[in-house]
């Protein structure tokens, strides 16, 4: 019998704005609560966060792992943050067994804290923290098709009503927050913007053709101006790697004056 799982890539926002009452960050808070209510509440939660990476995909193993701070220079209301979801070791194993068993080596960390990749949509989405939480990391070379293989491999998950966050940003180039009227900056935002969204969401593209046009993101307009680094983009590449489908719904929200996609896959 297959059990239920739900995907998504969702845009996490600047730091720990989103909880500190930016009223940029308005539309991201709606949409995680919308997506949250279309899910239901999930029996556990894999987080595949942009803030993590590692030489091999490695994953959270502790069954308390508490939380880090990884940002600097926000309010001091920032580092009082909390969010004391368990872990979940038994779904550590499961991942790290269905990456070895397709070829991919993978490693296990029972120290490693949940970051704010994790925290900060999960106290929108899920303020009780009453679900207990896996964050697997990125592996560091950001390889875009190896990280539609580790998705692919994670498909053999046998995990009853398990979601699974790839939890990054569809826009994120930093210096273009903080210089709104950039020459080219709009253009290239909705550009990028609207061609990922073609790419996950058009049913008339067969799987390898959708698999190539992410392999080749660099390739799209305006993709080196939204990701000069691409670590917020590749959680999407897990994602879909599971999936291998176009999306069931895509959210568009605005934040810090920029366009953003989710998207989200239910089974």
């Amino acid at each position: 019998m297959k059990s239920k799982r739900n995907i998504v890539y969702l845009s996490h926002g600047g730091g720990p704005m989103p909880l500190l009452g930016d009223p940029d960050h308005d539309e991201m808070i709606k949409t995680l609560k919308e997506i949250a209510a279309e899910v239901g509440k999930p029996s556990t939660i894999l987080v595949i966060s942009a803030h993590w990476e590692a030489r091999l995909p490695t994953v959270t193993s502790g069954i308390s792992p508490g939380i880090i701070y990884d940002y600097v220079g926000f309010p001091k209301e920032s580092y009082e943050i909390q969010y004391p979801a368990s872990g979940e070791p038994e779904l550590a194993e499961c991942v790290v067994n269905a990456l070895k068993e397709r070829g991919i080596d993978a490693a296990k960390d029972d120290q490693q804290r949940f970051d704010h990749g994790l925290f900060v949509p999960l106290k929108i989405m899920y303020p009780e923290f009453d679900i207990p939480c896996v964050q697997l990391s990125l592996e560091y070379t950001l390889d875009p098709l190896l990280h539609i293989q580790i998705g692919n491999a994670l498909k053999s998950l046998n995990w009853d009503n398990l979601l699974v966050l790839g939890s990054g940003s569809s826009f994120h180039n930093i210096r273009a927050f903080f210089t709104p009227d950039a020459q080219g900056a709009l253009a290239n935002n909705i550009a990028f913007d609207e061609w990922l969204r073609e790419t996950i969401n058009d049913v008339s593209l067969s799987e390898q053709e959708r698999l190539e046009r992410l392999v080749n993101w660099t390739s799209a307009p305006g993709a080196r101006y939204c990701h000069p680094r691409e670590e917020h983009l590749i959680p999407l590449h897990v994602c879909y790697g599971m999936a291998t489908k176009s999306s069931s719904k895509t959210y568009r929200a605005e934040i810090m004056k920029k366009q953003f996609s989710m998207f989200y896959w239910g089974e």
